[in-house]
């Protein structure tokens, strides 16, 4: 009897923060052979699927001996989410303002114009199983024909909480995605924040995609003004001269996009949205809604609603955090009420002589002598709140506390073609390090306080 698996992941779309079994087994060789060791070859690719052939290398090898039932388990989990990372940067041929990313003018994801392909959120998974034993001679014999070849699994840089229901079918589980695969107009995005969100004016922001079958044609943005009344459309098609795919192909960077729909976005570039709002700091109100639509012009998303927020009278800075969500890709918010910044310094001191020591005369001078500051290094904490909010956030809150990556996502910029894109995005520690769910039954009134410490200390002078 040859290698046979008789228990894999359900579905071919895996969440890498998902156990990921596979039991394999090979009743014969188990029964009538010695020192039997299951072998695992696996195979992560960044292109298309790996087509295993016997001059193949895996990206890695494993082995485990049956357990008292005689099968083999393996949890690949460990392994496969090592090969899946945040996509930071964009994918070269999107754009920003019109200028095409490349290796020499890279593009941070947030403030791309239109489509992006993902560069390290998704890989290809395949694994060839093998059986080893000990023969009666003594020899070690691994049979070329005694395997057995998963089925092509897409990985993504995202997790399952403990609340997401699994589906089991013939022993097999694993997490239906089915309604994150555009198709149906009740069909998500890549988000669990609510279906309607708000950003100033000068924001950056995407909203990213599963594209297992090349369903989405176009996303129509329909533009509307404070009063709800609609000024104008524009469909973005799904192409490589936008920034996404020349054709559909099995490239696993085809499979995840992303998509720039915040106003700073379209300030970059569409003359449709730059002449309906005016100028970028003076357009008060509106909303940009977000859907979309396949061949057939039928919608296969819900509408995303991206509410513009109206200028704060009293004054406050806005503050903008962009993090990794549950499924990999990135969530927006800005903070646009009270914040408060505060600047700790840590440095080192030493004695200075007063006085000239290697002169010909001694000298008196009266800004030598006493303890000095080698070097001073400071750190920049940052206290934000929200506006008063709906209960639908506490989910996007709670993964922002939860988050790996978070980062503050500076706005609209006037900047050269090919600038390095630098002060966009900057790195920050959470601080925050507890988050009590507020519901209107017990609090009213929703709000939210978070601190933020940014990652790069400022390094000053040395003298």
């Amino acid at each position: 009897m040859a290698t046979l698996i008789e228990q894999k992941p359900l579905y071919p779309q895996l969440p890498v923060g998902q156990e990921v079994i596979f039991v394999v087994s090979n009743s014969t060789i188990v029964a009538g052979f010695t020192n039997v060791r299951f072998i695992a070859d696996v195979y992560i690719s960044d292109t298309i699927p790996t087509s295993i052939t016997t001059t193949s290398v895996p990206t890695a090898t494993f082995k485990t001996t049956p357990n008292n039932a005689g099968v083999g388990i393996f949890d690949f989990r460990q392994v496969v989410e090592n090969y899946v990372s945040a996509d930071n940067m964009a994918y070269n041929f999107s754009e920003y303002k019109t200028v095409s990313t490349t290796d020499n003018t890279p593009h941070p994801i947030h403030i791309i114009d239109k489509y992006s392909r993902n560069k390290k959120s998704a890989r290809w998974l395949n694994i060839q199983f093998k059986v080893q034993y000990t023969d009666a001679s003594g020899d070690v014999v691994t049979p070329e024909v005694e395997f057995e070849v998963s089925e092509n699994y897409q990985l993504f840089n995202g997790y399952l909480k403990y609340t997401d229901e699994l589906i089991i079918s013939n022993n097999d589980f694993g997490f239906n995605l089915g309604n994150y695969n555009l198709s149906s107009s009740t069909d998500r995005f890549l988000t669990n924040a609510p279906k309607s969100q708000y950003a100033n004016l000068k924001d950056y922001g995407t909203l990213a995609f599963l594209s297992p079958n090349n369903n989405v044609r176009y996303i129509k943005l329909i533009y509307k003004d404070s009063g709800g009344s609609q000024i104008g459309t524009e469909d973005i098609g799904n192409t490589f001269a936008n920034g996404s795919y020349a054709s559909f192909g099995s490239e696993i960077s085809n499979r995840l996009l992303y998509f720039g729909c915040f106003p700073a976005n379209l300030q970059n570039w569409s003359s449709t949205f730059r002449n309906l709002v005016g100028p970028v700091d003076q357009m008060s109100g509106g909303s940009i809604l977000v859907r979309a639509f396949d061949t057939s012009d039928n919608p296969i998303s819900n509408t995303y609603t991206i509410n513009i927020n109206c200028p704060d009278l009293k004054g406050f800075e806005s503050i903008r955090l962009c993090w990794l969500n549950q499924w990999g890709v990135w969530d927006y918010y800005t903070f646009t009420k009270k914040s408060a910044r505060s600047i700790s310094t840590k440095g080192s001191t030493y004695e200075q002589l007063a006085g000239t020591w290697n002169e010909a005369n001694y000298r008196v001078n009266s800004y030598k002598g006493g303890k000095k500051a080698f070097r001073v290094n400071a750190t920049e904490k940052i206290t934000m709140n929200t506006d008063f909010v709906r209960e639908s956030e506490n989910v996007m809150f709670e993964e922002l506390i939860k988050s790996p990556e978070v980062y503050i996502l500076d706005g609209y910029q006037t900047d050269a073609p090919f600038s390095a894109l630098n002060q966009y995005v900057i790195p920050v520690r959470l601080t925050t390090s507890s988050f009590t769910k507020k519901t209107v039954a017990n609090d009213k009134l929703i709000q939210y306080s978070f601190e933020v410490e940014k990652s790069k200390t400022l390094r000053t002078q040395s003298v």
